[in-house]
């Protein structure tokens, strides 16, 4: 996609978030050395990364506020091309948390109880995604200790014969004595 402007692709980006049910959150951009005019930014959403505390902060903070970051990755990166036109290089669309339909499309075209169906649908199915990786990932670990437990044996088996070998081999000079 291509945009006229840095502007034309925020209220791009925070139309499709109102509508999926995220917010929008100005993140990182790049600079030019020359101008300082700025060359890309990312948009993310506003649970993107994790809360990171100033290292040299001594003093204690005011009112400590609860931090709504989950880690989440959704995002989209632009970058001006050589026309001036604003383009997309990057979108990652998957959130690691559930997504809020917006207010807006609850008063207009919801009834609150399609409202609560479509926020527990929506909660159930990424209930469903994590329940399928960890069967995945527990799959896996299952797969991985038979095999460590098949190597293991092999390697006793081994070990036992050479004990039995060991002793037959001591056992033979006394008996020829």
């Amino acid at each position: 996609m291509e945009f006229d402007s840095e502007e034309a692709a925020r209220e791009f980006y925070s139309a499709y978030a109102r509508q999926e049910g995220f917010v929008v959150r100005l993140d990182r951009c790049h600079r030019s050395e020359t101008d300082n005019r700025i060359l890309s930014r990312r948009f993310s959403c506003n649970k993107q990364g994790f809360y990171a505390r100033p290292r040299n902060e001594k003093r204690p903070v005011r009112r400590p506020r609860v931090s709504i970051r989950e880690g989440c990755e959704a995002m989209m990166l632009v970058k001006v091309n050589n026309h001036g036109k604003w383009v997309v290089t990057k979108f990652v669309k998957e959130h690691c948390h559930p997504l809020q339909v917006s207010a807006y499309l609850d008063n207009k075209t919801l009834e609150s109880k399609d409202f609560k169906i479509q926020l527990l649908t929506r909660e159930l199915q990424r209930h469903d995604k994590l329940c399928q990786l960890y069967r995945q990932l527990l799959l896996s670990l299952l797969e991985s200790v038979e095999e460590q437990t098949e190597a293991l044996s092999g390697k006793l088996e081994l070990v036992v014969s050479s004990v039995k070998q060991l002793e037959n081999d001591v056992e033979k000079p006394l008996d020829t004595h």
